[in-house]
């Protein structure tokens, strides 16, 4: 007991005069003496310790973009944690079917290749000031470190990380699960990324869509084309995007339209909300940050942001600058406002198709509008948007395809009228489908349905013949307004005439009397 009180005694003493000695050569060695001595001290500790490190950041550069080194040692190393990691992290994919295991941050899974040992492990780095949040901190660090002895170093990076990449992109094939993106409020709620992401399980298909089967064969063509075009882009001297703008009256279908197409190429959705993006740098950094084989939409961009008249608005707005004399207060208010809005359309313009648009590739950028009257031509041209798809009322043939999807027919006695009466009436595919949407099991609701459809078409049509009798009678009541202010200024002008006359006649007269006399 004696001995070992007397080994911990002078272990304790050993680590105080060792501390002491680090606070002094610390405290009072000039910086350039420690920095010569610090990197003596690694070459010395280089001969006796014999392994490489390589770490992995999970964004290249200044944390633009993400790396596809990190995603796909991420994968790679998946199969490996599930079997050897003690904590590990799970994720859905595959229509949330299976899980994907990963290894937790601080742990070390052991790897081999054609013999060689090697260890990888996961880690992270936290910023010093601890804030309260339910997203990861903005400045939080995340990579993979790779560890391996320095014999095998040729072995590593010439043989063995080509394996990794590549076996990491075909896992991520497989696993694939498309995603919803949608862009938060900028305020910390990334590790590196405004993007946060659920798993895109819309069920809307070409196949269900209400529209024309000549111009869903048209449109799919186009995409399938597109899809298939990095080459000719590559030729033409293009960045491998396209532009859709979809326009026409709520409840048409446009929403269900990206949905379609989405599913159709099997591409992710970014759902991009305008009014949360501060300015034009965190519009950009936005768009790096989308994957390939993605579709940007911006739904209802006419509501969005007042982009229809800036051009014009810049003028006025420097000459109430310099007109604003008033209180601080209104001043600081005013202020705020348009701190809150920074985006212009010039910066929305080269998102569409400036220099950093070309980052990346393989992306559909579709816009979704009611009223494309309001948007600047300069947003809408070709070559922006390339291709113009009018989402318009429901008629017989897009009726054909939502009674087939909703009640199973695809021919009925009643269908001669609602043909008829769809071709006269105005009503969304949105509306169709409501009175459509079966109630129960029973076998005759099919007709039950078709008859509420005629019943809520003629009802529609009643009201659209009252709505236009009323415009016409009040088209004719301004009509005979106009004519009466203008039969009431013609009888006062011609009033002032005669009262002018009268007037130069009189005096006239007046001007003659003395000469008579």
């Amino acid at each position: 007991m004696m001995m070992k009180g007397e080994l911990w005694s002078n272990l304790g003493s050993t680590m105080a005069a060792i501390m002491f000695v680090y606070a002094m050569f610390r405290q009072y060695f000039p910086p350039q003496l420690q920095d010569y001595i610090f990197q003596y001290c690694k070459k010395l500790s280089n001969f006796i310790y014999p392994y490489i490190h390589i770490t992995f950041d999970e964004f290249t550069g200044e944390k633009i973009k993400k790396s596809e080194a990190f995603s796909a040692i991420q994968n790679y190393l998946s199969d490996k944690s599930s079997a050897n990691a003690k904590r590990l992290k799970a994720d859905a994919v595959k229509d949330s079917q299976s899980l994907v295991l990963s290894m937790d941050y601080n742990e070390e899974i052991t790897d081999e290749f054609n013999g060689v040992k090697l260890w990888w492990s996961a880690n992270r780095t936290t910023p010093k000031t601890q804030q309260f949040s339910f997203y990861p901190a903005a400045d939080e660090k995340r990579f993979y470190t790779l560890k391996f002895h320095n014999r095998h170093r040729e072995v590593i990076t010439g043989t063995y990380l080509s394996h990794v990449l590549k076996q990491g992109k075909v896992i991520a094939a497989n696993n694939r699960q498309r995603k919803l993106y949608s862009n938060g409020a900028g305020q910390g709620n990334r590790s590196g990324t405004t993007w946060t992401h659920v798993a895109f399980e819309h069920p809307a298909t070409f196949d269900t869509l209400a529209m024309d089967e000549k111009k869903k064969r048209e449109i799919k063509k186009d995409l399938v084309t597109f899809s298939n075009g990095k080459e000719y882009y590559a030729k033409i001297g293009k960045a491998w995007k396209r532009g859709y703008l979809l326009y026409g009256p709520p409840g048409t279908g446009k929403s269900t339209m990206v949905a379609a197409m989405a599913n159709f190429l099997n591409y992710d959705v970014y759902d991009l909300e305008l009014t949360t993006v501060k300015n034009n740098v965190e519009l950009r950094r936005l768009l790096i940050e989308t994957s390939n084989k993605s579709i940007i939409v911006i739904e209802d961009i006419d509501c969005s942001l007042d982009l229809t008249g800036q051009r014009e608005e810049k003028k006025k707005k420097k000459k109430d600058d310099k007109n604003e004399v008033g209180d601080p207060i209104s001043a600081m208010s005013k202020n705020e406002e348009r701190k809150e809005s920074e985006l212009t359309l010039s910066g929305l313009l080269n998102f569409i198709d400036g220099i950093w648009s070309a980052c990346g590739g393989e992306r559909i950028i579709v816009f979704t509008t009611n009223h494309v009257e309001k948007l600047d031509p300069a947003l809408i041209r070709r070559g922006r948007m390339d291709k113009h798809i009018e989402m318009s009322y429901c008629r017989f043939k897009a009726f054909k395809v939502l009674a087939k999807n909703y009640l199973d027919i695809d021919s009925h006695p009643l269908f001669e009228e609602i043909g008829n009466l769809l071709e006269e009436t105005d009503m969304t595919p949105a509306d169709v489908a409501e009175n459509l949407m079966l109630t129960s099991d029973d076998d005759e609701e099919g007709e039950t349905c078709l008859k509420n459809l005629i019943e809520a078409l003629k009802a529609a049509k009643g009201e659209a013949r009252k709505k236009a009798e009323e415009y016409h009678a009040r088209l004719e009541a301004e009509k005979e307004g106009k004519e009466k202010e203008q039969s009431v200024e013609d009888s006062v002008r011609r009033d002032a005439i005669s009262a002018k006359q009268v007037k130069d006649n009189g005096i006239i007269v007046k001007h003659r009397c003395p000469t008579s006399e």
